[in-house]
């Protein structure tokens, strides 16, 4: 029976209203953690409101 793992990133947004996010900044980090062995499932925002994105939560999950 295979068995996973789970990691569940929370990055912070940028800017004067949030949802600012670097995103070559980002990618290095989701490939750093791809080059670990992690595989990106699921990604999404959680809501400030108007629109605009508070952190970016990010899941990951690889083979134990």
């Amino acid at each position: 029976m295979e068995r996973w793992e789970y990691k569940t990133i929370k990055y912070k947004t940028g800017g004067f209203m949030g949802g600012k996010l670097d995103p070559e900044e980002f990618e290095a980090q989701l490939n750093e953690y791809g080059s670990q062995g992690w595989e990106l499932v699921s990604g999404f925002d959680t809501s400030m409101g108007q629109g605009a994105s508070r952190d970016v939560i990010v899941v990951f999950k690889r083979r134990r």
